[in-house]
């Protein structure tokens, strides 16, 4: 060392080439310690929720960070976003940024459809099928409504076909939902203004599939006052995005995590999925609110404000 080969005193060395002694002094004992890399810092936050969100992130494997923070958030634990990324950095359980991509928002559906954007439930519903291939049962589609406005999904039919008859059990599944979630208030009656009896109908949005298209499923939507039927666009995919996209999350997040051997075991997986993504899961799109909270919410408000109207 030049210092000590000119049996010079460390106060002089330092001033001589500009520093000050204790980052000299610092940077020896660095060296002498073979120059350990920096931290960890103490993190008393992440080390005191670190089991429990490592609890919370295995139970729920499929869902990032912020899932979990909302998750925790409404369980009662006081803890902020960031602690719970760094604990779930710690324990490996972060997803990779490839796992699921981040999709668009929304792409813009026929103006007939949102020419008034829905303020409520009930006022537009997305409707589709989705192909699922079991490991010994063959191709099953997957037909399901859901509420564009809540994102409340209403319930599946299965079969191995997709075609009107399909959809119109969907629609039927969606309407007996509805009606369970109103207490058994028929959907025509959850619809009517009480002061001029006008039904304001439900848009049933879906894409150009042949299963839309018939005569069938015509009749059926013709035979109910509380519906109409929208179809999106030719050849414009993503405008059933509400549609799409849940049917993606049970996919990815559910599904594809096991093994399905058959239709029996894919419809029982499925309503499984159901009652989580509507009653446990946040999403992000309902300020971390779940999909029965913000259905039922703005459903009594409606139906309490009817009540009273003719009262008024």
């Amino acid at each position: 060392m030049i210092r000590q080969d000119a049996a010079m005193p460390v106060s002089r060395f330092t001033a001589l080439i500009g520093i000050p002694r204790r980052t000299y002094t610092r940077w020896i004992s660095k060296q002498r310690a073979g120059n350990p890399p920096k931290g960890p810092w103490p993190a008393p936050a992440v080390e005191a929720f670190e089991p429990v969100v490592e609890k919370y992130a295995q139970a729920w494997p499929a869902w990032g960070h912020r899932k979990i923070h909302a998750l925790m958030r409404a369980d009662g634990h006081e803890v902020s976003v960031s602690t719970v990324e760094r604990a779930m950095r710690r324990r490996n359980l972060l997803q990779s940024t490839k796992y699921q991509a981040e999709r668009r928002e929304l792409a813009k559906a026929r103006k007939a459809a949102f020419a008034e954007p829905p303020t409520g439930p009930n006022q537009v519903w997305q409707l589709d099928f989705s192909e699922f291939e079991t490991t010994r049962g063959g191709i099953w589609r997957i037909a399901g409504c859901a509420d564009y406005y809540s994102k409340y999904e209403f319930g599946w039919h299965l079969a191995t076909t997709c075609n009107a008859a399909d959809a119109e059990l969907a629609v039927r599944i969606a309407i007996a939902e509805a009606e369970r979630l109103a207490g058994g208030v028929p959907l025509a009656e959850q619809l009517t203004n009480p002061e001029t009896g006008h039904i304001k109908r439900i848009k049933v949005v879906t894409d150009n599939g042949g299963a839309f298209k018939g005569s069938r499923f015509a009749a059926f939507i013709a035979s109910r006052p509380e519906l109409l039927h929208i179809r999106t666009r030719r050849r414009s995919p993503g405008q059933n995005g509400v549609r799409e996209r849940a049917f993606g999350s049970l996919k990815y997040e559910h599904l594809y995590r096991m093994e399905i051997d058959d239709g029996q075991t894919l419809a029982a997986e499925a309503e499984r999925y159901r009652h989580v993504f509507n009653h446990i899961r946040p999403h992000e799109a309902l300020g971390m609110q779940r999909p029965i909270e913000i259905h039922q919410q703005d459903q009594q408000a409606q139906l309490s404000s009817k009540k009273t109207e003719p009262d008024s």
